[in-house]
């Protein structure tokens, strides 16, 4: 295969033409807004405040901030457009050039590596056609750029069928974890055992240390619930379940914010504070963006800190992100502090608090803004199993998603050679024949 050294502006020719912003609103023409970085053109009627560049059919577009990431098109409209001078436009010589070759090299390695050699500490800004032009690149003659060319779009092809299987199995893998949360709490994950004790003896102990506590001091006594009506819950429960209400399952404390921009709340601060930020689902909260002050301890918050181990719930703007707190914190007001009035159930509310918020959402309209208080947190009907099926219903879910969390690691895996294999067949394509002489 014969390749040449040539330089870029052999068969590239700048369009050059500078319009002002006022000649530019006046002839009407359309803006080109963006070139995504699959290559598409965006075009827009806003108008400019800037000088404008003109481009026409055929011409190819270059980002000069994003050539590298793909922002390359040849503008293909029937009408002329015009862009800001972060673009660029080129006539190409076809007898020189095949352009869908040359648009594949240009988001290569090949062409970093010619930038990143030829250029003064490479082009850190935005590649004007100044630098761009003068470059020289090592091409082969137009019969194999063409054979090259289809070489790579037949494994792009191939690779883009692995793509899409790999999304279908991702998919898949959510609904499939969705699907045993699901079946978990209508109690179809485990066969019921007449043995054990039924859930109404188990809400008679969570009752009994409510009330233990309540004598204590430790929490105030709430005003009764009306009894679960039928319209209220989503779907029926095995025999042995009972439906409650989920402030009869634990306590839970809304977090707060100290005044923002007051300095002897937020200066030398030394408690965490958790915002929804810091949160990730189901993991640990270990670090905070903010700490607050020993002053803002004592003023704004009432209640003593969140202990390590607390399970942190948002419930406004973001519904049901759970997190578990590695060290002592406070939080603001779109989180709760969670603390089960029985440790025993604290598994079962962590696996599927989240499932059960997601199935009601669809069926109660109080939680259809997504934004709740404490009363419409108090009143969410919980599914509550027998306290020994809790725990098979929670040592099953384990090994399931331990299934699950296989099935995701071998999809990345495929996803991890697929662009293995792009990189690697663009490497044999231009690399070998781009060397720095």
């Amino acid at each position: 295969m014969a390749w040449k050294k040539i330089k870029i502006s052999s068969f590239l020719t700048e369009r050059e033409s500078r319009i002002k912003p006022t000649e530019a609103n006046r002839i009407g023409l359309k803006r080109l807004n963006k070139i995504d970085f699959s290559g598409e053109i965006h075009l827009t009627n806003k108008p400019t405040n800037t000088d404008m560049i003109l481009i026409k059919r055929g011409d190819l577009v270059i980002s000069g901030i994003n050539v590298e990431k793909g922002a390359v098109a040849v503008y293909q409209g029937d009408e002329d457009i015009i862009a800001t001078i972060h673009y660029s436009a080129y006539v190409f010589d076809e007898t020189k050039i095949d352009i869908e070759y040359f648009k594949t090299f240009l988001k290569s390695q090949a062409f970093k590596e010619v930038i990143n050699s030829q250029t003064r500490s490479g082009i850190k800004t935005e590649l004007k056609a100044k630098h761009f032009l003068p470059l020289e690149i090592n091409l082969p003659d137009l019969e194999n750029q063409i054979r090259i060319k289809d070489k790579i779009n037949l494994a792009s092809r191939k690779i883009s069928d692995l793509d899409k299987i790999n999304n279908k199995n991702s998919q898949y893998i959510k609904n499939l974890r969705q699907q045993i949360l699901q079946e978990a709490v209508q109690g179809k994950l485990v066969k019921q055992d007449p043995k054990d004790e039924p859930a109404s003896i188990l809400l008679k102990k969570i009752k009994a240390e409510k009330e233990k506590l309540i004598k204590e001091g430790k929490i105030k006594k709430q005003k009764p619930l009306p009894t679960i009506e039928e319209d209220e819950v989503p779907y029926d429960l095995p025999k042995g379940w009972e439906w409650i209400y989920f402030i009869d399952l634990l306590n839970f404390r809304i977090g707060k914010t100290p005044t923002r921009g007051d300095p002897k709340y937020w200066n030398n601060g030394i408690f965490p504070w958790v915002s929804i930020r810091d949160m990730t689902h189901k993991e640990k909260v270990i670090n905070t963006r903010e700490k607050i002050s020993s002053l803002a301890a004592k003023e704004v918050f009432k209640n003593p800190i969140s202990p390590k181990g607390t399970i942190l719930m948002s419930f406004k703007l973001t519904l049901g992100k759970l997190s578990i707190l590695d060290t002592d914190a406070y939080h603001n007001e779109a989180i709760i502090s969670i603390f089960p009035y029985l440790e025993e159930t604290k598994k079962y509310l962590w696996h599927f608090l989240p499932i059960i918020l997601k199935i009601q959402k669809s069926k109660k309209d109080v939680l259809m803004g997504q934004t709740m208080n404490s009363t419409s947190l108090s009143r969410i009907v919980f599914p509550l199993p027998p306290l020994p099926e809790q725990a098979r219903i929670v040592e099953k879910v384990d090994k399931l998603m331990a299934y699950c969390d296989e099935l995701e690691k071998q999809v990345k895996e495929n996803q991890q050679n697929s662009e293995k294999l792009m990189g690697a067949v663009l490497k044999e394509s231009f690399i070998g024949h781009n060397d720095h002489t």
